[in-house]
């Protein structure tokens, strides 16, 4: 596995686009920071304190973290289907057969890589939120502190099946341009089949399929914390909003499932396809 991970980092640290890319999915992170002790003075009649709205605070600062740090992930998507694609252009997925590299080898080392920077990824907003909610919070015991770290998981959860997507599709389109245009093909036809499927079935049953497809998963791991920092006002105005931001085993099990088709598919087609 070691052997494998260091030949394919090798690859993108030798690759100057792809050092960028990646150098820029984990310095964007931070800006959490800066966000945190932003003051914004609003038509000069007062100042909102980001910090003192109470959305850094433990738990809610795994959910905000998590949430906004996936949206980074665009950037390394595109080193992940550039790993393909520089291996059809330049060759060196037919040098690396010939070197003694297997094809079940050659899927693995992208795998590992994958599974490196996520972990890595994970590793850095688990810091980060850490340091930003002991920084805010008031009150810290141990167990507030690691009430909403279930974010951290679902979020790598989240980084692994998203970029098992693109790696499917970069080894079926054989070029990074394709492979992100065959993304938002898939998301725009999630939507279509969202809009067709809401004119013939209930809201309800639409929700329930509509939660199976890909992209749409990937996103129900980790819901929009807007409402529940809203709810951190209303509650205390006794106002009831109801909303279910926790991370289910269901939507983890589904995103699982997508993961392990889709590294499924690209060996299967890797394993088929005459280089």
């Amino acid at each position: 596995m070691l052997r494998l991970l260091k030949l394919e980092l090798q690859k993108l640290l030798l690759n100057r686009t792809s050092k960028m890319l990646i150098g820029i999915s984990f310095i964007l992170p931070f800006f959490v920071i800066l966000l945190s002790a932003l003051k914004i003075n609003v038509f000069g009649l007062f100042t909102l304190n980001l910090g003192e709205l109470g959305i850094f605070n433990f738990p809610v600062i795994w959910h905000l973290n998590t949430f906004f740090a996936s949206y980074f992930k665009l950037f390394f998507a595109i080193v992940v289907v550039s790993m393909i694609g520089n291996e059809y252009s330049n060759k060196t997925l037919k040098q690396n057969l010939i070197d003694g590299l297997s094809k079940r080898e050659f899927i693995s080392s992208k795998c590992y890589t994958i599974l490196f920077f996520s972990l890595l990824s994970t590793l850095l907003i688990g810091v980060i939120s850490l340091g930003i909610g002991w920084y805010y919070s008031s009150a810290i015991n141990l167990s507030h502190v690691l009430e909403g770290s279930t974010f951290l998981i679902a979020y790598f959860i989240k980084l692994v099946g998203f970029f098992s997507l693109c790696l499917c599709l970069a080894v079926l389109a054989k070029r990074s341009a394709f492979a992100l245009a065959f993304l938002g093909i898939i998301l725009i036809a999630e939507w279509i089949l969202y809009g067709i499927l809401s004119w013939n079935f209930e809201a309800e049953t639409v929700a329930k399929i509509h939660n199976l497809f890909p992209l749409q998963s990937m996103y129900n791991l980790i819901e929009q914390p807007f409402q529940r920092i809203a709810m951190l006002k209303f509650s205390r105005q006794k106002i009831d909003l109801t909303y279910d931001y926790m991370v289910h085993f269901h939507e983890i099990a589904i995103v699982v499932l997508w993961t392990v088709v889709s590294i499924y598919v690209a060996y299967r087609l890797l394993k088929k396809r005459d280089l």
